[in-house]
């Protein structure tokens, strides 16, 4: 089994150019994600796996300081609209092509290790998935965070419901599912019922090929998500649990704003890969 961790690296982003290749508490954005990667597949059994890292940009200057932290490296056209289509190109340029593919956001670094490896040993258990994505169950507090978080930006935070093998049943910018007797399930346990959803994404090579080609569909220009389309298709999207240990949800990096609350999140807990490690 062939499995690459392909991270999209833009330079011409319209909001922050360049921003890859932007500082963060002294490392290149960029480099903390590739080691991101590294580490995630440091306690992965690799005797029937093979593990790409693969840095995938159409910027030569994106592509020359991937080189100097030593990563596989591939230049993809300058007209890829989204991540996904970018990781399509990239894998279209390899060699040695992979059964499946996880895109790693080059401007997400906070992203827990652990995750990338629980998204890689379930393809490993089940290589039938078509695709996986991870989830978090969100306890009270994050709930009643959530909440307040939506009445200033109503289109932040994804949640999720799943069906009882795991599998997605529907995502929204609203937060599912509605919940009766709140306080009875509050008194009863620290967590609630309600899952968000962490934007990563594995796909099985074959499914994220067919992905591209479709149309953009109905529910996912309403709710802005492009995961939906695949629902919309009638493709599984099997969702990985994962727990954050009370850490903050992570985010990607859009602004030089979000570089300053990158840099005071691991001010306050820590590098967020050693400490993540624990999740």
């Amino acid at each position: 089994m062939r499995i690459a961790i392909i991270i999209p690296a833009r330079y011409g982003s319209t909001r922050f150019p360049g921003k890859p290749l932007a500082l963060i508490a002294g490392e290149s954005m960029l480099s903390r994600v590739y080691n991101i990667a590294r580490k995630a597949v440091e306690n992965i059994d690799l005797s029937n796996v093979d593990i790409d890292i693969v840095i995938a940009t159409e910027d030569q200057r994106i592509f020359d300081h991937a080189v100097s932290l030593g990563a596989k490296a591939v230049h993809t056209s300058d007209q890829c609209a989204t991540g996904t289509d970018r990781a399509l190109d990239a894998i279209s340029k390899l060699e040695d092509k992979p059964d499946f593919v996880i895109n790693l956001q080059g401007d997400a670094p906070l992203t827990p290790p652990k995750i990338i490896g629980q998204m890689i040993q379930a393809f490993i258990d089940t290589p039938s998935l078509q695709v996986l994505t991870p989830v978090t169950q969100l306890d009270w507090d994050g709930l009643d965070l959530l909440r307040q978080n939506k009445e200033k930006t109503p289109f932040s935070g994804t949640t999720v419901i799943m069906n009882k093998y795991g599998d997605a049943v529907w995502f929204s910018k609203n937060i599912i599912p509605a919940i009766r007797k709140e306080d009875d399930l509050r008194s009863a346990g620290s967590l609630s019922p309600v899952y968000r959803h962490i934007g990563m994404y594995g796909y099985r090579r074959d499914v994220l090929e067919e992905f591209v080609t479709f149309d953009m569909g109905h529910y996912e220009t309403l709710e802005g998500l492009e995961q939906l389309r695949l629902l919309e298709n009638g493709y599984q999207i099997r969702c990985v649990p994962v727990d954050l240990n009370g850490l903050p949800a992570m985010s990607g990096v859009d602004s030089k704003e979000d570089v300053k609350r990158t840099e005071e999140q691991i001010s306050q807990y820590g590098e967020i890969t050693a400490l993540k490690e624990a999740c």
